[in-house]
């Protein structure tokens, strides 16, 4: 199921899992942040958590936020995020969690 979600109603639904899987920052970024996003696009997040998670714990938090929002989620995780990318990152995000 696609469906086209406003940042903010992705931040609503994501919220219960961020808090359950110790995420401690997110924000959107690519064409859901620049407001280009269609109904197949899917919703890239970039995240910090509180605590080291293995790649089977990120798989499983990523196909639970996408089966949450209905659209396909891509976690980058800020130690991910590759050096090149940063600043394109940084300049479209927009934030959907912080819990501090």
């Amino acid at each position: 199921m696609n469906i086209l979600l406003s940042t903010d109603d992705i931040a609503l639904r994501l919220k219960p899992l961020m808090e359950r899987y110790g995420v401690q920052y997110a924000g959107v970024f690519g064409s859901q942040a620049r407001g280009e996003a269609k109904p197949t696009s899917d919703i890239d997040l970039l995240v910090r958590f509180t605590a080291t998670k293995s790649l089977l714990e990120l798989v499983a938090i990523e196909n639970a936020m996408s089966e949450t929002v209905g659209r396909k989620v891509d976690l980058v995780t800020e130690r991910s995020l590759h050096p090149y990318l940063k600043q394109n990152v940084l300049r479209d995000l927009k934030v959907v969690y912080d819990r501090s």
